[in-house]
This record gives structure tokens, C-alpha cells and sequence, in this order.
């Protein structure tokens, strides 16, 4: 399963790096049509906010892996690694299942939203939660290895 999730990483890291270059230059562009040429690019914005909003639903699981959300752990800190370790297996399970729960609400929005069009593209108004259903399948994926392997899941990996 580890390899597999590696490989989706390494996709969903090209589709956000690709999606945050779309989001600069087309707001670049704008503003150069604007000022310069007295004139707008109607769907730039619209293109741009959705190129951030997949980019950073995209990323989410990128932060589980490494572990880069906000976290307080004074107190967990305090106790026995063995207790540590199980803390955090416990965390990643209930993380898996909120994520479940978000993916479930996601996929109720997409469909209610499938049949309305985006104001200046002739693209399905889900387009913007079909990222998030992406983000949250995947999310599931790395907090359930997490759950499985503990916080050594990708140490090894990172090492090389």
C-alpha cells in the first residue's frame, strides 16, 4: 500500500505544482492585460481561484505525510512512547473517518451541484468538489497507513 500511495503522491504533486504555475500566470496575465492593454481575460479569474482551490486540497495529504499540520502536544509529550505511539495510531484512525465523513458530504455537494454551470466556462460547478472528494480518498489512504505503520511510516523513505 506504501508504494502505491507513493506513486499517487508523486501524481497529485505534479497536478499541484501545476495548478499553483496556472494560478500565478494567469493572474500575472491579468494584471498585465489590465494595466497594459486596458482589457481582462473574463475567465482568468475564475480559472486562477479554481487552479488554487485544487492545488490546496491537492496538498492536504502531502502535510499528513510529512506532518506538517498545527498540533499541540504538551501533554502527550509526557507520556511513554508505547502510549505516544498508540496516540497517534488512535488520531490517524479518527482522522480516517472524519476524512470519510467529509468525502461522504463532498460527494452529496457534487452531485447537487453537477448540473450548474460555472459562470464564465462552460464547466459543472462540481469541478471545485470533485478536489475535495480527490483530497479526501486520499487522505484516507495515508492517515490508514499512518494507523497501520505508526509515525516510522516514512522515515525510512525520507532518509534516502
Amino acid at each position: 500500500m506504501r508504494i502505491a500511495v507513493d506513486r499517487i503522491d508523486r501524481s497529485t504533486l505534479f497536478l499541484v505544482v501545476g495548478a499553483m504555475a496556472a494560478m500565478a500566470i494567469l493572474v500575472v496575465g491579468q494584471v498585465i492585460f489590465r494595466y497594459v492593454f486596458n482589457s481582462a481575460i473574463d475567465w482568468a479569474e475564475e480559472v486562477a481561484r479554481l487552479a488554487f482551490v485544487w492545488a490546496m486540497f491537492l496538498a492536504i495529504p502531502h502535510g499528513i505525510r510529512r506532518g506538517v499540520h498545527v498540533g499541540i502536544d504538551a501533554l502527550v509529550v509526557r507520556f511513554s512512547q508505547g502510549l505516544q505511539d498508540r496516540l497517534f495510531r488512535l488520531s490517524a484512525l479518527i482522522g480516517a473517518a472524519l476524512m470519510a465523513v467529509i468525502f461522504a458530504y463532498a460527494w452529496q455537494v457534487t452531485v447537487y451541484t453537477w448540473p450548474e454551470l460555472m459562470p464564465t466556462l462552460n464547466l459543472t460547478a462540481a469541478v471545485y468538489y470533485i478536489a475535495i472528494l480527490i483530497a479526501a480518498v486520499h487522505s484516507v489512504l495515508h492517515l490508514l497507513l499512518l494507523a497501520w505503520g505508526g509515525r516510522s511510516t516514512w522515515e525510512e523513505k525520507s532518509a534516502q
